[in-house]
């Protein structure tokens, strides 16, 4: 299933205003967006600019990958044992 990864600006600027440490990137995949604070990618991925062709997001810069990726926590450690369904879930707390 593609990847789609890219760094979310809007998460950047809220951490350095407000001292906080919000996940800065975010996968899409399979219908579902993430966030984490790395990505491990585990094969091929093309780095790709779309200025006239942003995502829905705002993006113009993103890389996408049909390979398996890892994400990884605050302390750049995977999340091991979470499935991309479950982290859905994790992603929901870590916003709130």
């Amino acid at each position: 299933m593609k990847s789609i990864v890219h760094v979310n600006q809007h998460h950047i600027k809220a951490n350095h205003k407000n001292g906080t440490n919000l996940p800065v990137i975010t996968v899409k995949r399979g219908g579902k967006t993430l966030y984490a604070w790395g990505v491990n990618f585990k094969g091929a991925s093309q780095l790709e600019y779309h200025e006239c062709d942003p995502l829905s997001c705002g993006a113009r810069v993103w890389m996408t990958t049909n390979d398996p990726i890892e994400l990884l926590d605050e302390n750049n450690e995977p999340f091991e044992g979470i499935s991309f369904s479950e982290l859905h879930t994790k992603k929901e707390q870590i916003e709130l």
